[in-house]
């Protein structure tokens, strides 16, 4: 169960400590910080009342991001019926200072994500981006394990080459993707 963690203030360093990363994850799914922060507080307000769903702790996060992923699902659901998610102009949420160059990368690779379907947006955001294996991926958004390889798979090539295709005007490395946080 989710309180038997050593008391309240290790449930609130681990909910802290995810949290950053839930966001991010849907930042990177929706392209919009507002909604994503709504996902986030929509995914943790559903942990705690389903606490008792949590068997094992040290699932604790896969079972976040699975909670997550069906607010998200949800949200879609919603969507469906008056806005076609392909319709929707996809925005980078975070404007940071630094280097001119690493900014415009990071927005090139934020579009080609952006640009994938959602299927392979998860997959590759899970995998390259939050570092989860496959079975954790498989269980997170409830596909089987093949499904991950082949979306992260699709995925990875159509982001080789929209990214190679960028290579003359932008100086793009191989740690590119991981470094787009």
């Amino acid at each position: 169960m989710f309180f038997k963690l050593k008391g309240a203030a290790e449930i609130r360093q681990r909910t802290k400590k995810i949290r950053a990363s839930l966001l991010r994850v849907a930042c990177s799914w929706c392209n919009d910080t507002a909604l994503a922060d709504d996902l986030v507080q929509e995914a943790l307000t559903l942990a705690f009342k389903n606490q008792h769903q949590l068997r094992e702790v040290d699932k604790f996060e896969s079972w976040m991001f699975s909670i997550l992923n069906n607010c998200w699902r949800g949200h879609l659901r919603k969507l469906r019926e008056t806005v076609d998610i392909d319709d929707i102009v996809l925005q980078d949420p975070r404007h940071t200072e630094g280097n001119i160059q690493e900014m415009q990368i990071v927005e090139k690779v934020r579009l080609a994500i952006s640009g994938l379907p959602n299927g392979q947006r998860q997959v590759v955001t899970l995998v390259d981006l939050q570092g989860f294996s496959y079975a954790e991926v498989a269980v997170v958004l409830n596909i089987p394990v093949g499904t991950v390889m082949s979306r992260l798979n699709r995925a990875r090539k159509a982001l080789k080459e929209q990214l190679l295709s960028l290579k003359p005007d932008i100086n793009i490395n191989d740690r590119t993707l991981r470094s787009v946080k």
